[in-house]
């Protein structure tokens, strides 16, 4: 068949089978991601939001001026926010194996923010401190 002969409305050549790979691979991923248990699955999405937080908080790896490039206390309230109303939500289905180096990672970040800010937020007013309680 020529280009000629195509119909408007044929994919083009060898799309058909790039999506039935697609298609495959997709379904792949979906039968993996149902194998991960749930507590791996927060688990994982807690590190996440720690590890960037701690980054913007300027607890990153490098020298001075890498750290102080990557400081951002505003996107680090915002992560340790989220972080906290994830722990908080999801601890008592974690248990206290997952949920207790959580919390510690927590409030490790909220106090980090805390001595990173020059104007530090009121007790109780930290960042994810409403799902938390006052961090001192």
């Amino acid at each position: 068949m020529t280009s000629e002969d195509a119909s408007p409305t044929d994919p083009p050549p060898g799309l058909g089978s790039r999506v039935a790979a697609g298609s495959q691979a997709t379904e792949q991923a979906r039968r993996d991601i149902s194998e991960v248990p749930a507590v791996e699955v927060i688990t994982t999405a807690c590190i996440h939001l720690a590890s960037a937080a701690a980054v913007k908080c300027g607890l990153g790896a490098g020298d001075d001026a890498t750290v102080a490039a990557e400081l951002d206390l505003d996107e680090a309230r915002k992560l340790i926010t989220a972080l906290a109303g994830l722990v908080t939500a999801s601890a008592p289905d974690l248990g206290t194996f997952h949920a207790g180096p959580l919390r510690d990672a927590l409030k490790a970040l909220q106090l980090a923010f805390r001595e990173a800010s020059d104007y530090p937020d009121p007790p109780g007013q930290g960042p994810g401190e409403r799902f938390t309680g006052p961090v001192v």
